[in-house]
């Protein structure tokens, strides 16, 4: 064999040799890719990223409800208000405690507050572990009886406020918020205060039902 031929032989070897390689490198590639897909730890990481993301939305937003409450709260409690001028026998005002409407509402937004605040460590604790179960689960729970002990203080309380603004023919209720007008504007500011939080516990149900869905 002369010089000419084994030149074209050794250059075909040497292709052969490095598409092998070049194949096998792809091989270990989509292996190592594979592996890492299949992997449960590689998983269970994606996982845990995105619950403590859910977890941190759901402290955000306690915060918030907590103080829409507590706003409510504060705001019905401290509603009264007398009119400058009186009678002999009598003298005009308005409080919260004169309807019993707005005392329940009080004492259920009270609640309330109350539970959010003692929430708040249980919510921290689902930023710190967010791949623990109990806590969410014990949230969703309490979230679902505050959210409706809320809806009902606030749907009661509105009703009374809406009134007190128009009053009601049929029932002979005289729309009081002409005289009233500080008190009126308290009460509304209360009850519309009690809605956002009604919004956001409903919010933070839906991220604990999501959450532990997904768990």
């Amino acid at each position: 064999m002369n010089r000419s031929d084994s030149a074209p032989m050794i250059s075909t070897h040497a292709e052969s040799s490095y598409s092998r390689r070049k194949a096998a490198h792809k091989d270990e590639a989509y292996h190592v890719m594979r592996v890492l897909a299949a992997d449960p730890k590689h998983d269970h990481n994606k996982g845990a990223g995105w619950k403590k993301g859910v977890a941190v939305l759901d402290f955000i937003l306690r915060l918030g409800a907590t103080a829409a409450a507590l706003g409510a709260t504060v705001t019905m409690a401290s509603s009264e208000q007398t009119l400058p001028f009186f009678t002999q026998f009598f003298q005009f005002s308005a409080g919260y405690d004169d309807m019993p409407t707005f005392t329940f509402f009080v004492i259920a937004m009270a609640i309330v507050s109350g539970y959010l605040v003692l929430s708040l460590p249980f919510s921290i604790v689902s930023v710190v572990r967010p791949k623990l179960v109990a806590p969410r689960l014990l949230l969703l729970i309490f979230d679902t009886v505050a959210l409706t002990l809320n809806t009902s203080a606030a749907a009661a309380a509105a009703a009374i406020v809406y009134l007190a603004h128009n009053g009601s023919s049929d029932a002979n209720w005289l729309a009081i918020c002409q005289q009233f007008t500080d008190f009126c504007q308290q009460t509304s500011g209360a009850v519309v205060s009690a809605f956002v939080a009604v919004v956001m516990f409903t919010v933070l149900i839906l991220l604990s039902a999501v959450a532990l869905r997904k768990a």
